[in-house]
């Protein structure tokens, strides 16, 4: 990210002649929002003056203490590459503030700050490479997503086969084109799904450039014709969409996960960092897989995790050390997915790992087998377990874990609990096509 000044920003938006600035900030559950401002009110918004409604927003705040405050991070301006209509726009990624010039509590940004503090103060440095996967679909004359036909492609296939090749490649260009860096893009097993893998950078950026992506993927779909959607699994007996995170901690600039010595060349405190990973991982399934849906992904055979495991041989378990060694070591952790708030998704999974460099936890012996052929005895034996295999059953563990509440705070906890349970009973009150099929002309 950029140093910008207030006086850098205020003679750049009026030399590229910008007309609205978007005030851009994340509900608890991941959801962008922003208020928009001309230029004119461009020195207001900098000097920390601009309010919404905050009980308005899902998770946020009752009606009583409504008045947030957005502060731009200054670090974050970008103008947008592309137009609507004639305006050229911008945007900052903001922090919610309380009227007394607190941060707010349930601010998803703030969550992952305090961490990254934490962090800090232990002498470390966290860096992040997601690789995020999502589906194009074309649209009806309606305008409404047609899950079937456009696209036959598989992992790594071309045109004409992978239908959505031209908007990936424009999703590439217009990111690059604002400063943020792929390693690579390719379509997915799935029909319709692709992937992007981002260059890795501290996670603070790392989760504004996520949400960025995820609004530019929306947009650009948009703009050709196509519905771009993160749910976690839109087809059944298909591969859904993850969001892998990898992970690795720096100090003084050198990756600390590595060790020359050790067998499997990793360091004490990449062994810990696992092991805390493993140990909050039912935990932490809440934030890292948030949706009904999510728990469709999380099942034997479709390349998602179902087993708290770790490997360094193959891409069953939770967690995989990829060959690279030396500076580009890393701890790749597979079961979130693109649905999940990725400030909350960061901020826990590096709480995780430094549980366990502060406890110094031993790290379970690393797992060489395919998880997806090994029997519940077997996992047994190894004394394995499992992924939370609903929503409901990812709350109690939630729950469960005190590290979650610790990290969150007592009012993203709470909210976030809550809405989960209530999005259950929701779910579990309804009469799916399945049940029909099953049930309606048998009993």
């Amino acid at each position: 990210m950029r140093h910008y000044t207030k006086q850098d920003i205020i003679h750049l938006a009026a030399e590229e002649e910008v007309e609205f600035i978007h005030l851009q900030f994340t509900d608890v559950f991941g959801m962008p929002k922003d208020v928009v401002i001309t230029a004119g009110q461009l020195e207001r918004a900098l000097d920390n003056k601009c309010t919404f409604d905050g009980s308005s927003i899902e998770g946020f705040v009752r009606i009583e203490e409504s008045d947030m405050y957005l502060y731009p991070d200054l670090a974050t301006f970008q103008i947008f590459p592309w137009r609507y209509g004639q305006a050229k726009e911008a945007r900052f990624m903001c922090d919610v503030y309380r009227p007394e010039g607190i941060p707010f509590e349930g601010d998803s940004r703030y969550i992952l700050k305090k961490v990254l503090r934490k962090c800090a103060s232990m002498g470390y440095s966290f860096e992040v490479g997601p690789e995020c996967e999502f589906f194009l679909f074309q649209k009806d004359q309606e305008g409404r997503p047609v899950t079937d036909g456009h696209d036959h492609a598989g992992y790594f296939d071309i045109q004409p086969m992978d239908a959505g090749e031209d908007t990936r490649r424009e999703v590439v260009h217009m990111l690059e084109k604002m400063g943020f860096w792929i390693e690579a893009s390719h379509h997915e097993v799935a029909p319709c799904q692709h992937e992007l893998d981002f260059q890795p950078a501290n996670a603070l950026d790392m989760a504004d450039i996520l949400m960025t992506f995820k609004m530019t993927v929306r947009i650009l779909a948009k703009k050709n014709g196509l519905h771009a959607t993160f749910m976690p699994k839109p087809f059944a007996g298909l591969d859904g969409s993850g969001l892998h995170i990898n992970m690795a901690l720096k100090k003084d600039e050198k990756n600390i996960f590595f060790d020359k010595k050790d067998r499997m060349k990793l360091s004490k405190e990449c062994y810990h960092f696992i092991a805390g990973l493993l140990n909050h991982a039912r935990g932490m399934s809440l934030i890292c897989n948030p949706l009904v849906n999510s728990y469709k992904r999380l099942v034997p055979g479709y390349e998602a995790p179902t087993a708290v495991s770790w490997s360094a041989m193959n891409r069953s378990p939770l967690i995989r050390i990829p060959d690279s060694r030396g500076v580009g070591t890393r701890v790749e952790f597979r079961s979130p997915d693109p649905s999940s708030n990725p400030y909350l998704v960061m901020a826990v999974c590096l709480a995780a790992g430094l549980d366990g460099i502060e406890r110094e936890l031993p790290a379970a012996d690393p797992i060489g087998k395919n998880m997806y052929e090994m029997s519940a005895e077997e996992l047994g034996k190894l004394h394995v377990e499992l992924l939370p295999g609903s929503l409901q059953e990812a709350c109690q563990a939630f729950e469960e874990d005190l590290l979650m509440s610790q990290v969150l705070g007592h009012h993203i906890s709470r909210k976030y609990l809550e809405a989960k349970r209530q999005e259950w009973l929701d779910y579990s009150r309804q009469v799916s096509g399945w049940e029909l099929d099953q049930y309606l002309f048998k009993y």
